[in-house]
């Protein structure tokens, strides 16, 4: 699991590393199976609906003394537009593809649905006439 973070603490948990560190943006890795990670999400832990259980970010961060990053809406574009490109060349879902995986929305119309989004975001950042 990743955070993405405004600022961190000097010393992070031993499940928690910085991966890269920006000018305005810190990207810390979480082991979400080490033992003191899990103690401290089972420690957090609220009914967030009747029968769902989980754990706020907000909580969690603030435990760990971070705070968050957040991203403009464009930005957040960009990194879906991204991770949506991984995900088409991944081999596991090629592999998935070719074993006949056909879901009623692919790779393609989430690509287009960002695209169109973003034309939107632009289009209402021009000013009227």
């Amino acid at each position: 699991m990743k955070l993405y973070a405004k600022t961190i603490p000097q010393t992070l948990p031993d499940w928690a590393t910085t991966v890269t560190k920006g000018a305005d943006l810190f990207e810390v890795e979480i082991n979400d199976e080490h033992p003191n990670f899990q103690s401290l999400l089972e420690e957090l832990a609220t009914e967030i609906e009747p029968g769902t259980f989980g754990v706020k970010a907000e909580d969690l961060c603030s435990r760990l003394g971070i705070e968050m990053s957040n991203p403009s809406l464009h930005q957040l574009i960009e990194q879906a537009q991204t991770l949506i490109s991984l995900i088409a060349t991944h081999p596991d879902y090629e592999q998935l593809l070719e074993a006949g995986y056909q879901p009623d929305l692919n790779i393609a119309d989430a690509q287009t649905a960002l695209t169109y989004l973003q034309w939107e975001l632009e289009r209402n950042r021009e000013p009227s006439d």
